[in-house]
């Protein structure tokens, strides 16, 4: 084999591996984060991860930190522009609805609360969401006690339906079964 068939082998940054850690994380756990199997999925050697990551901890907290991010800047950040909290309640439940990998990555870390990377990494995740949610809920016309309490609810309908679909198992909802949900979850919890 002469040098230009060599397939070209792409250096790969810190992001690619936090996010096939992410991705190992949402279809294993947290406990299957290995710094071989990540290399074999990327087609590289353990060197190129010892290039941006000391240890496998390492990368589980910056793949950690990424993950909490997303939900800050891409879902929650682009929600809160939304003047109007009765449009702004909707379209948060639309929007993370199909959001299926974070979801995942979310029951692989509701599964590992023994793992010191992991518990305060949801805690402040599970604090902003239900503060955002708090928030929503009074500028849409609740009392500040009813408030939380919709805020709580709803966020524990959240945590519910993650925990009986991704780790009970339970059969998958059908497309327009799942919007359906969706639509009744907005009726329910939201104030008309």
């Amino acid at each position: 084999m002469n040098a230009s068939s060599k397939p070209e082998r792409t250096r790969l940054s810190a992001e690619d591996w936090e996010e096939a850690a992410l991705g190992l994380i949402a279809d294993q756990g947290v406990g299957a984060l290995a710094v071989e199997a990540l290399a074999r999925q990327l087609g590289v050697t353990k060197g190129s991860f010892y290039w941006h990551f000391r240890t496998r901890e390492a990368l589980l907290l910056a793949a950690l930190e990424r993950w909490e991010q997303y939900g800050e800047r891409e879902v929650l950040g682009q929600i809160e522009t939304i003047a109007d909290p009765r449009e702004r309640l909707p379209e948060l439940f639309r929007r993370v609805a199909h959001e299926l990998r974070p979801h995942r990555v979310y029951a692989a870390l509701l599964k590992a609360l023994d793992h010191p990377l992991v518990v305060p990494v949801m805690a402040r995740v599970s604090q902003r969401r239900t503060d955002f949610l708090n928030t929503a809920y009074r500028e849409a016309g609740l009392p500040p006690e009813d408030a939380i309490n919709r805020a709580r609810l709803t966020y524990a309908a959240y945590v519910g339906f993650l925990q009986l679909n991704f780790t009970l198992g339970l059969p998958r909802l059908g497309h327009d079964e799942f919007d359906a949900y969706i639509e009744h979850m907005i009726a329910t919890l939201i104030p008309a």
